[in-house]
């Protein structure tokens, strides 16, 4: 699952905290792999790359739609992809790239130079986020040692913002009102739900045609190279977050010879078999886990919001308000769907947890305010909600082109109405999202069996959370097991969903002694958790 926390949230958390082969090779496009369409797709890559390194990438002013900020350093431009890699000489789609050159100043000595070690570029996930914004990044204190080093790149990838858009449903129509999020949905909601997703992947076929069947996750490993090329590179530096880390992957995979470093932060599982429906059905599970992590901490600060001294007291608070909001909406704009939508960050990112508690004690106790503000944020803005439906509709045709789902209402049901008796509160939401893909228009492909032998890539360096929810820790273990040589980085019993460049000093030194020095650690390291949030100020005791 892809939410919509996710791609928003992506965005702050970088500007807060944070492949030809070898020259004379340009023509390899990466090794046969088993369950990769056939050579004409490796014919199309190496061509559309071999292009790509002749004709550079023309880096000029970025357009305010790409880089929301003024920002003299960062320059954008784009690079022409196939549309079918099969056809190399057919349609043509146009990525939009943002870089920022590497400085060379060191920040330590301004005396001293930085030796260029080429472009890093970056993907924060998805399907349907971009890193435009990424090389923005240099200006944080500790970015500063990779943006000497470095050329910070950022992109749209396939579908997303101005690289050949997806749409499946006009944003003017995206409802802003009130909506609900039964626990357990009737039989009559269901089959709401079942019309609607009927109707969205219908809308997506309508709205973009036949072209609609190559927005897939192995394409994008295939972007990936024909950028590596563009740039000049011959082997890749690539930090890849959430789903960035499955393409990533993918690519590791396909063209290993241009792999020079690899981060996989907050890795999802690469086992063909968990692509995507039982990898959604495993994160709702995560994310019960998750909540119940917030719930806990709110009970230990009970001084501070009020909403009781154990997890089962918070609950019910909780419980309260999305009944309240179900006889009679916030603001005539929140009801309990808005109120899942907001609470849902807290299993994403800890940071979350003082503003959402603090919200919900206000609520309770008679001030709508603050769950309104976090509720509606942006959902009044037109450029916003077309964001958001891009973002939604890359998602939808990437997860449902990539693999096989059941098409078969009855299989949804009954896998979903048994882990919402365990697992109730993201399960049904999670459903819902990705319900189009049961009726999905265009062909299923078959996922590739990511797998790495002894030698054949470098070290990749794998970042996890122990207790991430949106990308449960066994997905990381299983993407240290099929790369070879990989090192697997753990931050125990924490949660955050993307750990590089965060707030553990314990993972970061080992980040940038990966990204600047290429030193690793053994085949596995350990960090003490991050430090807990520390709750907002008393809201008083007690609740109405």
């Amino acid at each position: 699952m892809r939410a919509a926390a996710l791609y928003s949230a992506a965005g702050s958390l970088l500007l807060t905290t944070l492949a030809a082969a070898p020259a004379g090779h340009a023509l390899d496009a990466g090794r046969a792999v088993p369950g990769v369409p056939g050579a004409a797709e490796a014919r199309g890559t190496a061509v559309a790359a071999a292009r790509a390194r002749a004709r550079g990438i023309d880096f000029g002013a970025c357009s305010r739609a790409d880089i929301p900020a003024t920002a003299r350093t960062v320059r954008c431009g784009t690079v022409s992809v196939p549309l079918d890699y099969a056809r190399p000489d057919g349609a043509q789609i146009k990525l939009t790239v943002s870089r920022a050159e590497a400085t060379g100043k060191d920040p330590r000595d301004s005396k001293r130079r930085v030796p260029r070690q080429g472009a890093l570029v970056y993907n924060p996930g998805g399907p349907g986020a971009s890193s435009m914004i990424f090389p923005l990044i240099g200006a944080v204190p500790q970015w500063k040692q990779a943006a000497a080093a470095y050329d910070l790149v950022g992109y749209a990838p396939r579908g997303v913002g101005r690289s050949a858009p997806l749409s499946c449903e006009d944003p003017r129509r995206l409802t802003t009102a009130p909506s609900a999020a039964p626990v357990h949905p009737s039989q009559a909601y269901k089959q709401q739900r079942i019309a609607r997703a009927k109707a969205y992947a219908r809308g997506c076929a309508r709205r973009s045609g036949s072209g609609l069947r190559h927005y897939t996750s192995l394409n994008n490993a295939r972007d990936l190279d024909v950028l590596r090329a563009a740039l000049g590179e011959n082997r890749l530096t690539f930090v890849g977050a959430s789903y960035g880390t499955y393409f990533g992957a993918l690519y590791a995979t396909m063209f290993p010879s241009h792999v020079r470093r690899m981060v996989l932060d907050a890795p999802v599982n690469p086992d063909p078999q968990n692509i995507w429906y039982r990898s959604n059905l495993d994160q709702s599970a995560a994310f019960e886990e998750r909540w119940t992590d917030f719930k806990d901490w709110v009970a230990r600060h009970d001084d501070a919001y009020g909403l009781g001294r154990t997890a089962g007291t918070v609950q019910r608070g909780y419980d309260t308000a999305r009944e309240r909001l179900a006889r009679k909406a916030a603001d005539r704009k929140v009801g309990p769907g808005q109120l899942q939508a907001t609470f849902l960050s807290a299993g994403y990112y800890d940071d979350s947890w003082p503003s959402r508690a603090a919200a919900l004690s206000a609520y309770l106790k008679g001030d709508p305010k603050p769950l309104v503000q976090l509720a509606t944020a942006g959902a009044e803005d037109p450029g916003a909600r077309a964001a958001a439906e891009n973002s939604d509709a890359v998602y939808t045709a990437v997860e449902c082109n990539d693999a096989p789902w059941p098409t078969d209402w009855k299989t949804w049901d009954r896998d979903n109405t048994r882990l919402a008796r365990v697992a109730p509160f993201e399960t049904w939401d999670n459903a819902w999202l990705n319900l189009p893909c049961a009726y999905w228009p265009a062909p299923r492909q078959k996922p590739l069996d990511v797998r790495t032998g002894p030698g054949e890539l470098p070290p990749v360096l794998i970042l996890a959370a122990e207790r991430d929810a949106a990308a449960p820790y066994t997905g990381a273990l299983e993407m240290n097991r099929r790369l070879a040589g990989s090192v697997l980085v753990t931050e125990r019993d924490a949660g955050t969903h993307g750990i590089a460049g965060g707030a553990n000093a314990c993972v970061n030194d080992r980040f940038w002694a990966y990204l600047l020095d290429g030193r690793v650690p053994g085949r596995h390291a350990s960090c003490a958790p991050h430090q807990e949030p520390r709750p907002a100020a008393p809201a008083g005791k007690g609740t109405k």
